[in-house]
Order: C-alpha cells, then structure tokens, then sequence
C-alpha cells in the first residue's frame, strides 16, 4: 500500500477559479512581455520566480533581478485581490478523500509552485490543518521556500517524504494536473499520477510519463489501494 500520497494544490486539490493563471498571466504583461495560452500552460506548476523569468524571456523581455522580484511581488498582490474577490475552494471529492487516505494510515502532503507568504494562507482560508489531532488535513506541506528548486525538480517529493517520516520512493504516489508535476513525481521515482481537473486533457496528460490519469484526486483512495 502507498504510504504517502503527494499532491499539488491549486488545480489538483483546490479550485482556485484559474486565478493563478489569471494572476501570473497579468504579473507579466506588466513587464511588457505577452503570454500566450500554451506558454502559460507549460510554464504552470513551476515556482513562481522561475515562471515569470522564463515567461519574460519568452516575451522578449530581459528578467533581471529587480524586474522579476516586482512581477513576483505584482503577482502575490494580484493573486491576493483575486482570492478576496473569489476564494478557492477545495475540488469535489477532495476533502472524502484525504481523509480515507489518512484514515486507512497513509500519509498526505501538499507540494505546491507557492512560497510560503501565498500557500500557507490559501490553506487557512479552506480550514485546512496541518499536523496532527482533531480536525487535521494535512500531515506535511513543502512550498518553494523549502527546497532548493521547484519542480519537475523532485526535490519538493522528497521534502514531503522526510517531514512525514516516509523512506521508501516506491511507496509513494505524487499527484498533480499539469506537465511539471507528472514530470517531478517521474524525477523523484514515485508513482506519477496525473488527474484531469486542471487544463490539461486526458490525452495530454496521457502522452506525459505519468503512470496513471485519473479523473480527480477522489479517484486516489481507490488507486492507493491497489498498490503493494
């Protein structure tokens, strides 16, 4: 059986109404750089600094140092008027599911392309706890203030797995809606599993090296339990 289920947040176990897309979209037309759809896509899952660096570049922009840290902090401003206006909420199924993983003893973490100051926030609004006792969601979170790179790095996956005390890559499953998370969960030798509630479509995902695409995160429970 997995002994830790990994998954990404926005996109994957949150529906944060595409604003992260909208946000970062927005962060970096403000440098002067357009954004096309597909570029936007393939840049989705990464940390933040990273994809507005490349994005920058892509729109025939220079990223120097001091013209990503304002988009960054452009895009945590933007993001943040958007939640107000908007809150995500968690995906259907989402909830029922980490709590049969967590009850049947697996463990649950959240990787994400956040930092700290956006992701630990976002949690809180849904009432979501990290830890342990009554009420608790989350064993662990790994945001990119923890970790050397972003993914498809795996180095997110193996964070989670050192804070919930996992050591076998074998036993877990990592599971996200968009390129870079199949890719991470692949780098960092889990069970990649790739699930349709993003923007991304099934034969898509299907062409990635994910082991498994799966409708939504509900579907998890079930997988998890055909696993040795």
């Amino acid at each position: 059986m997995i002994e830790l289920a990994a998954f990404d947040m926005a996109g994957t176990t949150i529906d944060d109404h595409g604003l992260v897309y909208v946000a970062l979209a927005e962060a970096v037309e403000e440098t002067g750089a357009p954004v096309s759809a597909a570029e936007l896509q393939q840049w989705m899952g990464t940390d933040k600094v990273t994809a507005i660096t490349a994005l920058m570049k892509l729109g025939g922009q220079e990223p120097d140092d001091a013209r990503v840290a304002a988009a960054f902090d452009r895009f945590r401003a933007i993001l943040a008027e958007r939640y107000a206006a908007t809150p995500p909420v968690a995906l259907p199924g989402v909830e029922t599911a980490l709590t049969a993983l967590r009850a049947r003893g697996i463990k649950v973490a959240l990787t994400t392309g956040f930092d700290d100051d956006v992701a630990h926030p976002l949690l809180e609004s849904l009432g979501w706890r990290v830890g342990s006792g009554a009420g608790t969601m989350i064993d662990a979170v790994v945001t990119t203030s923890d970790v050397a790179a972003g993914r498809p790095a795996p180095y997110m996956i193996h964070r989670a797995m050192e804070k919930t005390g996992v050591n076998d890559v074998r036993n877990v499953l990592a599971a996200g809606d968009t390129a870079v998370d199949v890719e991470a969960g692949r780098n960092a030798g889990a069970i990649s599993v790739g699930v349709l509630t993003g923007k991304m479509t099934r034969e898509l995902l299907a062409g990635l090296p994910c082991d498994h695409v799966l409708d939504s995160v509900a579907d998890v429970p079930a997988l998890a339990e055909t696993q040795p």
